[in-house]
């Protein structure tokens, strides 16, 4: 059943707080697991990168050779990395590192150790936080409540193929483009096939989730030339199956709906600000009183949002 979400502010603030509130909200949906990308104040330069541990006490030499790959890149940890105390697997791991000199090369090669420290996402602003259990209990065990930013995605799973876990929990990192997220609430019924086709190009999956599958395949058409509001229009007849899936960057959030509609989309845009979800309710839990709702309930969507193009309509 799974829901979505999306909240883009018109200046920096409790994003976290609000994307947590529009999850709890749809929390019936599936708390098997749920997750958040969380856009905040922008690097200069350097990548804010979130990980997942399988084995806290191989973490320290897991992190080491995490260092050299990142050495032989032209890359290191700008400060030691930090990382979730609490629990002895898929341990939670936050790392800045410099620029790498080929951002692909060094990730595809990082990705080479995913068995031992799995990469959830990388970018100058993005950090996808993401673990087992209700947007409550996932909130106060990560401090999401309190993260400040723009704008950002949540998700809430009921699992329905692969497996109950954090790595397998939405939302999926577009590797090996900085900064892209994607959260999808439907099924890919063409996943197989289109999984064979994007691993003989060389990409790797990290789960058997097949909305992973959405944030790869954007990533391939965007290293095909394709804007992300391009790929959006391109996956509507390109992707089989019953899908709504959000996608955000820096500067944009956006939406792709399939052929059939049948995942529904809702969305309150006022004042330079905009709150989106699967459920009306949820957005009512940011805007109360009286407010126009917008319902993208036909077949073959697609909507981009951009950040600033938003706050200049304030």
């Amino acid at each position: 059943m799974c829901g979505i979400a999306g909240r883009i502010l018109n200046a920096s603030g409790k994003v976290g707080a609000d994307l947590v509130s529009l999850m709890e909200a749809q929390r019936h949906r599936g708390a098997d697991s749920t997750g958040f990308a969380l856009y905040g104040r922008p690097l200069d330069s350097g990548y804010i990168v979130r990980a997942m541990s399988p084995n806290r006490e191989a973490l320290s030499v897991d992190l080491s050779t995490f260092e050299d790959i990142l050495r032989q890149h032209g890359s290191d940890f700008v400060s030691d990395p930090t990382w979730d105390d609490s629990t002895t697997a898929h341990v939670s791991v936050r790392m800045i590192i410099k620029d790498p000199k080929d951002f692909a090369a060094w990730s595809h090669e990082a990705d080479s150790i995913s068995e031992r420290i799995e990469i959830q996402s990388v970018g100058r602003s993005l950090e996808i936080v993401k673990d087992v259990g209700g947007a409550e209990e996932v909130a106060e065990k990560h401090g999401v409540r309190d993260f400040i930013g723009t704008h950002g995605l949540g998700h809430a799973r009921l699992a329905t193929e692969s497996s109950v876990s954090p790595t397998a929990s939405h939302p999926f990192w577009a590797r090996p483009f900085p900064d892209i997220a994607i959260v999808h609430n439907g099924q890919i019924t063409d996943y197989y096939t289109w999984r064979e086709v994007l691993e003989q190009r060389g990409y790797r999956f990290m789960t058997y989730n097949d909305s992973e599958l959405i944030a790869v395949w954007i990533s391939d058409q965007m290293s095909k030339g394709l804007t992300q509001a391009q790929a959006l229009e391109k996956s509507i007849s390109e992707i089989d199956g019953v899908f709504t899936y959000l996608i955000s960057n820096t500067e944009t959030m956006g939406f792709a709906k399939d052929r059939w509609a049948i995942k529904p989309l809702v969305a309150i845009e006022e004042h330079g600000e905009m709150a989106v979800a699967t459920e009306e309710q949820a957005v009512r839990m940011i805007y109360t009183g009286e407010h126009d709702i917008i319902n993208y309930d036909g077949p073959s969507m697609t909507k981009t949002w951009r950040i600033d193009s938003l706050r200049e309509a304030a």
